[in-house]
C-alpha cells in the first residue's frame, strides 16, 4: 500500500462540500466562471477585439462574442503554438491537446493552460474520487494502482517551448509527483507511439502490479485484457488483479462492450462513465448506476446549449441551464480558462435529469445519418446494436454506417460494417433484429421503412477481426483516443474501408 494512499483519500472526502455547492447552486457557479474567464482574459488580444471590459452579465457575451468551430481560431491557435502569448489567454500557454476526436487528416490543436490543468482536469479528477469514495466509502481503490491506458508524446518542431500530445499525455506529463506513485506503467510505456509494441509492454509491466481501477478506451483495453490472458494462461482479469474493482470510460459508448468486459473480468466490479475531452473535463457519474453524467459547473468552463436544429446558423440560439429540456439534443459550446471562446466543441448532449444535471453525450454534429429524414444519431444505433446482440447472441466489437442514395432501380437504405468478436449464428436475423430496434428507437426512421418506401432494409457486411484497425493505422491514426466514425452522412469512410476490404 501507499503511504499517500490514506491520506489522499481522506483530502478526497473533504471535498465533498465543495461539489454539493456547485451541485446544489449550478447557474451561480456558471456565472462566476464566466466573470472569472472574462475578466482574467480582458487584456489577451481577443478580449480586447471584443471589448471583455465591457462585458458583465451572460447577455452582452453572448451578443458581443461570435459562436466559433476550429477553423475560426486556428489563427490564433497558431501564433501561439509559434511562441506569441496573450492572444486568447492571459498567461503563457506551452501546451496543447492534440485532439482525436476525429479521423479526418486534420488535427486540432486545443491550448491547455496552467489554469484549466489545475481548476479544470485535475479538480475534476478529485470530485471523480470524492463523488466514488461517497458512494463506495469503504473503497480499497488507492491501496494498489490505477492502470491508465492511452497517451502518446511528441515536441512541437515549431517551438521549443510548445509541446503536444494527446489528452492524455498532456495529463500524465503535467501529474503531480506523488500521482505517478498510484499509477502504472512507467511514463515511458505510458508515452509510446507505436501501439502494437506499447501493448506488450503494457501487458508484461503491470502483470504483476496490484491494479485497482482502469481507465481507457474500451476497445484498446479488450486488447490489453486478451494480450494478458495470453500471457498469463488465466481464464479471467480477477485472477490476474484480484483487487479491480473499477473502471472508467469514455469518448465512445460503452453499451456494445460490457458483456465482454463483464466476461473477461470475471466479477462484478463498478463502472464509471466520464466526459473528458481535449478542451475540458465536463461530467462524471456520481454513481455507477446513474443515469447520465453529473454536469460539472465549477471547473473553468462556462457552457452554453445550442439546440441541434440552430447549427450552421451565422447567429445561432443557444440557451443556459435555466431552460434545457430534458432529452432534447444539444450541442455543447464554451467558453474556458485555456482561452476558447463560444466553442463548438462537436459532441451532442441530452439531458437526462435536471437539479441536479445530468447528461448523456448523444453523438457528434457531423456523425449522424440524415439522407432522408430520419435524423439517425448513435445514441440510437448504440442502443439497436445492443438490442440485436442479446437477441442473437452475438458480440460487437465495433461498427460504422452510411447511407445508400437513391437510384434508379433502388430507393435509399443505410450501409453497415460490422466487425463481430462473436457472430451471430444468422447474420439475416441480427439485422432485422436490429432493424426493429432502430424503428422502436427513432419513429422518423420508422416512418422513412414504412413499406420501404424511403428506406429498404439495412445492409450489413460482416468484416473479419482486424479490418478497422487496420484501417486506422492506414488514416495514420492507431491508438490512443482514435475511434473509427460511428455513423456519416457521407459515404467516404466507409467506402475507404470496404476499399481496404476488397
Amino acid at each position: 500500500m501507499s503511504l499517500l494512499s490514506p491520506a489522499i483519500s481522506s483530502l478526497a472526502r473533504m471535498r465533498l462540500w465543495r461539489i454539493e455547492a456547485w451541485k446544489n447552486h449550478p447557474e451561480n457557479a456558471q456565472r462566476e466562471v464566466l466573470q472569472d474567464i472574462v475578466t482574467s482574459a480582458q487584456y489577451t488580444e481577443f478580449g480586447r477585439k471584443y471589448h471583455f471590459h465591457e462585458l458583465f452579465n451572460i447577455h452582452s457575451f453572448k451578443q458581443a462574442v461570435p459562436v466559433h468551430e476550429y477553423d475560426d481560431i486556428k489563427p490564433y491557435i497558431e501564433r501561439i503554438m509559434q511562441g506569441e502569448q496573450n492572444v486568447l489567454w492571459n498567461t503563457p500557454v506551452y501546451w496543447f491537446a492534440k485532439s482525436s476526436g476525429t479521423t479526418s487528416d486534420k488535427s486540432k490543436f486545443i491550448p491547455v493552460s496552467d489554469e484549466s490543468l489545475e481548476d479544470g482536469h485535475f479538480k475534476a479528477a478529485k470530485d471523480v474520487l470524492t463523488m466514488y469514495y461517497q458512494f463506495n466509502p469503504e473503497s480499497a481503490l488507492l491501496t494498489g494502482k490505477g492502470l491508465v491506458i492511452g497517451g502518446s508524446h511528441s515536441i512541437n518542431p515549431m517551438n521549443n517551448e510548445a509541446q503536444y500530445g494527446d489528452l492524455s499525455a498532456v495529463l500524465l506529463q503535467n501529474t503531480p509527483f506523488w500521482g505517478h506513485w498510484l499509477r502504472t506503467p512507467d511514463l515511458s510505456i505510458a508515452l509510446m507511439d507505436e501501439w502494437e509494441n506499447k501493448i506488450e509492454k503494457l501487458a508484461a509491466s503491470t502483470i504483476k502490479e496490484n491494479v485497482t481501477s482502469i481507465s481507457g478506451v474500451p476497445t484498446w483495453t479488450l486488447v490489453l485484457f486478451k494480450r494478458i490472458l495470453a500471457i498469463t494462461g488465466k481464464q479471467t482479469m480477477s485472477e490476474v488483479w484480484p483487487a479491480l474493482e473499477l473502471y472508467m470510460h469514455g469518448g465512445v459508448s460503452f453499451t456494445p462492450y460490457k458483456e465482454q468486459f463483464e466476461k473477461l473480468i470475471g466479477k462484478k466490479i463498478n463502472y464509471l462513465e466520464m466526459y473528458n475531452a481535449s478542451e475540458g473535463f465536463f461530467a462524471a457519474q456520481e454513481r455507477p448506476a446513474d443515469d447520465g453524467m453529473l454536469l460539472f459547473t465549477d471547473h473553468g468552463i462556462f457552457m452554453e446549449f445550442m439546440p441541434v436544429g440552430e447549427y450552421g446558423k451565422k447567429f445561432p440560439n443557444t440557451v443556459g441551464l435555466n431552460d434545457v429540456e430534458i432529452g432534447k439534443n444539444y450541442a455543447l459550446i464554451i467558453s474556458t480558462n485555456g482561452g476558447l471562446w463560444r466553442y463548438i466543441v462537436g459532441d451532442t448532449i441530452q439531458f437526462t435529469s435536471v437539479r441536479p444535471f445530468r447528461i448523456k453525450v448523444s453523438g457528434r454534429l457531423k456523425h449522424y445519418i440524415n439522407a432522408f429524414g430520419e435524423e439517425v444519431i448513435v445514441d440510437n444505433t448504440d442502443k439497436a446494436i445492443s438490442i440485436a446482440s442479446q437477441r442473437t447472441g452475438a458480440v460487437v466489437n465495433d461498427y460504422t454506417a452510411a447511407p445508400v442514395y437513391f437510384s434508379d432501380s433502388s430507393n435509399g437504405a443505410h450501409e453497415w460494417l460490422i466487425e463481430f468478436e462473436k457472430e451471430p449464428e444468422d447474420l439475416e436475423s441480427f439485422t432485422k433484429e436490429m432493424d426493429t430496434a432502430l424503428k422502436s428507437i427513432n419513429s422518423d426512421y420508422e416512418a422513412k421503412r414504412y413499406k420501404d418506401i424511403a428506406l429498404r432494409s439495412p445492409i450489413v457486411h460482416s468484416l473479419k477481426k482486424g479490418v478497422f484497425t487496420e484501417w486506422l493505422r492506414h488514416k495514420g491514426k492507431l491508438g490512443g483516443q482514435h475511434k473509427v466514425p460511428r455513423l456519416s452522412n457521407e459515404r467516404n469512410f466507409l467506402e475507404e474501408i470496404l476499399q481496404l476490404v476488397h
